[in-house]
């Protein structure tokens, strides 16, 4: 049997990003989930697999990310998205895959932490 283990570390307790796993699925013209909200300074981890054909995986924005997803049955490519500054950053499927190609696209919208004062 083979465990695999993962981690984020920092060199201070509290100091870490918080960290959101998002499987995600490629498959006839659409990522699935397509519209995904996360808290400013957060590590997005994308687990995006296909249930068809190659897809690509392109999200414009800090680092600019752009990865190529095997077809079904050959695994899947796992990304990381530091969610920072707040805003809107479309992903869309970087690899010529049908005819509904330029259909497949959703977003990821950044919002503000949370004020930890409350208004008195």
């Amino acid at each position: 049997m083979i465990v695999l283990l993962s981690a984020v570390a920092t060199g201070r307790q509290g100091d870490a990003s918080p960290v959101r796993v998002v499987h995600m699925v490629a498959e006839r013209f659409v990522f699935t989930p397509s519209e995904i909200t996360v808290t400013e300074g957060t590590i997005v981890e994308f687990r995006i697999r296909s249930e068809d054909t190659s897809h690509g995986f392109h999200l414009a924005g800090p680092g600019d990310l752009n990865v190529e997803i095997p077809k079904r049955g050959r695994g899947d490519v796992r990304v990381k998205f530091d969610a920072r500054p707040t805003g809107v950053y479309i992903f869309e499927c970087s690899r010529l895959c049908g005819a509904g190609h330029d259909f497949m696209r959703g977003q990821v919208r950044v919002v503000p932490k949370p004020s930890a004062s409350t208004p008195e």
